[in-house]
């Protein structure tokens, strides 16, 4: 698996982590289903996009002109 997976599922068991403390602290209940679905939405689309700009190596392309 590339790092770029790794670090998506360590970013979902982050988010999972928060939400489980955010429950057990009573929080969620004082908040409506749709914010936090929406709230998971961007949550994992900010680290879908972390994942995939932190992915790769990045390169510079010399071309020698004789």
């Amino acid at each position: 698996m590339k790092f770029t997976g790794i670090y998506f599922i360590g970013y979902i068991v982050l988010i999972i982590g928060v939400l489980a403390a955010l429950w057990k602290t009573g929080v969620l209940q004082n908040v409506g289903g749709a914010w936090v679905a929406i709230g998971l939405v961007i949550a994992i689309g900010l680290g879908i996009m972390i994942a995939v700009s932190n992915s790769g190596e990045k390169k510079s392309i010399s071309i020698d002109r004789t």
